[in-house]
């Protein structure tokens, strides 16, 4: 066996109206909380006044973290927090808001912009982390990376160490039960992403491989009722500890070709994450096949496909149908026309996913041209 750790965050709270706890969890957590939300439904559905209930008046309040955080809402966060004189975060949103509240974290413990840190490691751990996720798909609550935008350089930062992992997080899955049902497919989609790539990822491990296949399990016999039947819990909160796993399994393995791919499609033309990573999920399990045929079969077993007496390649054909029925079965855009993407933007899309640090990972290493077909096919 090869030599493998796994992070994982100190404590997690999970279950329905799990986010009563956190007036009484944050006293060990720091003096003042910066508390951090996006622009979303966070204040109409209660959210918000539940977060506030519990912090009590003791907090400074950052808000309206848009979906793509770049540099300057870092930079704007990092304001708040250091003149409110707080020592802690509370953030509650989806991946982007958890997102933002690392970076200011990294930045609040550690001198400089945080340009320096994309490939450089920060010298001193983030103040203490509450993250409270809103969403069921980006396991950002659980891992150590942070997604800033570079609106300059056009490219999405993927900025990651351990440092920047969060001290405590609670899954409440009552708090997702108002996302819109393209959100709910987006993030599920998204999650599931991580799961795959996560399990064939040159670097996943024995530790990480558990985590993806239950992951993968919970998320595709949920994701369809949780959609389409919103209000139950049962489905909502099999997704929240489904993308849960999902981002353990990624923090301890890494992503892959898809991530490479969808990280332009949102620096260029702002498509969310989880949609991009959506239509290009079964393309590249396709493109992948022939490399990782046998890693293939503990996914399809996972999704439920019968397996007995099936030769590997009728397996992994089986599991790419899957996955491009289960996408065409959601409320979601298909194809890259649709987001009014210029068919004279992919080559610049593809050298910039080419040379992506996830797509070395790929079990299938991409030429730049075959990246551009993969663009081609779904547009």
């Amino acid at each position: 066996m090869q030599n493998a750790a796994l992070l994982s965050v100190p404590k997690i709270i999970a279950g329905s109206n799990a986010i009563e706890t956190l007036g009484k969890e944050i006293v060990g957590i720091g003096r003042k909380p910066l508390l951090i939300i996006g622009s979303g439904s966070i204040k109409q559905n209660g959210t918000l006044d539940r977060l506030t209930a519990g912090l009590g008046e003791n907090y400074a309040l950052f808000e309206n973290v848009p979906s793509d955080p770049d540099i300057e809402t870092v930079n704007a966060g990092l304001t708040v927090y250091r003149t409110s004189d707080c020592d802690c975060i509370v953030a509650a949103g989806g991946g982007s808001v958890l997102d933002a509240a690392k970076a200011i974290g990294l930045l609040a413990a550690n001198a400089g912009k945080i340009t320096d840190y994309e490939f450089t490691p920060p010298k001193y751990k983030c103040p203490p982390i509450v993250a409270i996720p809103t969403t069921a798909g980006t396991g950002s609550e659980v891992t150590k990376w942070s997604i800033i935008t570079d609106p300059v350089l056009k490219k999405k930062m993927a900025i990651g160490h351990e440092y920047l992992m969060p001290a405590m997080v609670v899954l409440d899955p009552i708090l997702t039960i108002s996302m819109p049902r393209e959100v709910t497919a987006a993030t599920g989609m998204d999650a599931l992403t991580h799961a795959i790539e996560a399990f064939i990822s040159d670097k996943a491990t024995p530790l990480s491989e558990l985590w993806s296949l239950k992951a993968i399990s919970m998320l595709t016999k949920n994701i369809l009722t949780a959609t389409y039947n919103p209000t139950d819990i049962h489905a909502r909160t099999e997704m929240l500890l489904g993308q849960m796993y999902a981002g353990v399994a990624f923090n301890n393995s890494s992503v892959a070709l898809v991530h490479a791919m969808s990280r332009p499609l949102g620096a260029y033309y702002g498509i969310p994450h989880g949609e991009a990573n959506a239509m290009l999920l079964a393309t590249v399990l396709e493109f992948n096949r022939l490399a990782c045929t046998d890693r293939y079969k503990p996914i399809a077993e996972a999704v439920g496909i019968r397996t007995e007496n099936k030769d590997r390649d009728y397996i992994a054909k089986s599991l790419v149908s899957y996955v491009a029925e289960l996408f065409s079965a959601l409320p979601l855009k298909n194809k890259l026309r649709q987001f009014e993407v210029s068919v004279d933007d992919i080559p610049k899309m593809a050298k910039d996913a080419y040379v992506n640090a996830s797509a070395r990972v790929n079990p299938r290493k991409a030429l730049e041209s075959e990246v551009i077909s993969i663009y081609k096919s779904i547009y």
